[in-house]
């Protein structure tokens, strides 16, 4: 990637702003990812300075800025007491600390990687995400939307809830990016399906989790059944770390585990 110009914003305002002024301008969140792309970038709008660096628990959730490190994240001790530490294993996962301490929570979410070790337990539990200009939505309807318009991630919300979770990710070394990943959550009975790494972004089992949704009692059999369900409607493909059908079938397994997991 070449960057032409670098601009440190001093407001969220100011930083929008820059940001229309050309589409090829780009905000910077930590930086870890931007090898990835070969593009040229007018202008790299850095957000340090604009105050977008703080966690707050309130009573019903907890609040993350955009410029917070997944490492913050992370260590983050309300945070692992919630949901079995979901989120807190799907950071843990990603790469070294060194990594960690650099990207941040706006980039990996703006970013909709479909590598991503993060999106996947944020899906799997009640997440939002707030926009500067489009407001406050779902992390499920921001992942679905497809917007000409730049905007500016403030920050993401995470609802305080009474929930059982599973997250797993599969992975040939220690530093590697994902086979593929799951996410499975029971909340007060309703139960949730995520995976990711497909390598398609991560996304819910949506026919499977309505299947098991409508079961009296979730057994071997409907554990099983529900497992083939996802596996079926989900899409999974090759690429350089693992085959389509290696996937599917590594997703199946851990499907059945978080289950199995969250409703003993």
């Amino acid at each position: 990637m070449e960057i032409v110009n670098y601009f440190k914003a001093k407001t969220v305002e100011e930083a929008y702003k820059k940001l229309q002024e050309d589409p090829s301008n780009l905000i910077i969140g930590g930086g870890a990812w931007l090898r990835l792309s070969s593009k040229t970038v007018n202008t790299a709008i850095d957000l340090e300075y604009v105050g977008l660096n703080q966690i707050k628990e309130t009573e019903n959730s907890i609040e993350i800025d955009a410029y917070v490190t997944l490492r913050e994240v992370e260590k983050n001790e309300a945070l692992s007491n919630l949901f079995s530490g979901i989120v807190n294993k799907g950071i843990s996962g990603i790469m070294g600390v060194a990594l960690r301490n650099l990207v941040t929570v706006g980039g990996s979410v703006v970013g909709k990687y479909s590598f991503s070790d993060f999106i996947t337990p944020l899906l799997a539990v009640n997440t939002e995400v707030v926009l500067y200009k489009a407001g406050r939505m779902s992390l499920e309807d921001f992942l679905k939307l497809r917007t000409k318009e730049k905007d500016i991630l403030l920050k993401i919300i995470i609802q305080k809830e009474e929930v059982l979770g599973y997250y797993y990710k599969m992975k040939k070394t220690g530093l590697d990016f994902a086979v593929v990943n799951v996410g499975v959550t029971n909340t007060l009975g309703h139960l949730k399906i995520v995976v990711g790494a497909r390598p398609s972004l991560a996304a819910f089992a949506v026919k499977a989790m309505d299947y098991v949704n409508n079961q009296e009692t979730v057994t071997d059999e409907v554990i099983e059944e529900t497992a083939n369900i996802a596996i079926n409607e989900l899409k999974f493909s090759t690429n350089s770390k693992a085959s389509k059908e290696y996937r599917i079938e590594l997703a199946k397994v851990y499907i059945r585990r978080g289950l199995k997991e969250v409703t003993k």
